[in-house]
């Protein structure tokens, strides 16, 4: 994705529930953390605190979103990721917003007003609504991830499309990969891809297990190879995601702990 100087979550959790999010181990609340999906905590001071430090830090580009979804549900009540907008852009930062959720374009009037320091990236695992539904339970369906996607492009912003975690048996074949790309080319978005990162908690009895196990000897490789051949063949611009893209980056973050 695209190289970032700040991480801006306003939301600590993610109703999305996916079953491969890594975000869990890297969340301080022990309440979210170990009830992923079920609570979600809030940032209700974020945009003080943005208003009071932005003015004076380094222009660069801040990721809206990196840990989870600044578009989750909880937006639609708050609206912290628009009021961030609000603060950020007028100041002269770019910003990098990666979500699943369509609710994103509700924003798109300040995102076309700024589209040149904006871009928008949807994670779209596969277009299959039954294996989506099954490792992303309660993310908004493909289909409408994907008419997002192309409501902004046509509006001018730029987007890109983040084909990941690639998991063996469920979204690596050549159907998934053909059917993302034509969505890439014809939205004129860049397109990312990334492997699953086997993590701990997909042991056991967790429903990843037997696809975490086939992924520790998966011939990546070729299949990226594979990918990087197709994307020639749709004209699209084709990045390898997170630390093959840019392993010395680090990333600052303007947030304090959120007071209730």
């Amino acid at each position: 994705m695209p190289d970032l100087d700040y991480a801006l979550n306003p939301y600590l959790g993610c109703y999305h529930a996916c079953t491969y999010c890594y975000a869990r181990l890297y969340t301080r609340i022990r309440e979210v953390s170990e009830n992923w999906g079920e609570v979600v905590a809030v940032k209700v001071n974020i945009v003080e605190v943005l208003k009071k430090e932005a003015p004076s830090k380094p222009r660069g580009v801040v990721g809206l979103g990196t840990i989870t979804d600044a578009y989750q549900p909880v937006e639609a009540t708050y609206q912290l990721s628009r009021r961030s907008l609000e603060v950020l852009l007028p100041l002269g930062f770019k910003v990098s917003i990666q979500t699943k959720n369509p609710l994103v374009t509700r924003d798109v009037d300040i995102l076309a007003a700024y589209k040149d320091r904006v871009d928008v990236g949807f994670t779209i695992t596969t277009l299959d609504n039954k294996v989506a539904s099954f490792i992303e339970p309660r993310a908004p369906p493909p289909s409408e991830r994907a008419s997002a996607l192309k409501r902004l492009s046509e509006r001018g912003v730029k987007t890109w499309l983040f084909y990941g975690p690639i998991i063996p048996g469920l979204n690596d074949g050549g159907d998934d990969v053909e059917a993302l790309l034509r969505l890439a080319e014809s939205t004129r978005s860049d397109f990312y891809y990334d492997s699953l990162h086997v993590k701990p908690f997909m042991s056991g009895g967790h429903v990843l297990a037997p696809y975490a196990k086939r992924a520790t000897s998966y011939d990546w490789r070729s299949l990226f190879n594979y990918i990087e051949s197709k994307c020639k063949e749709h004209n699209v611009k084709c990045l390898p995601g997170f630390a093959r893209n840019n392993p010395s980056l680090s990333i600052r973050s303007f947030i304090k702990p959120a007071q209730s």
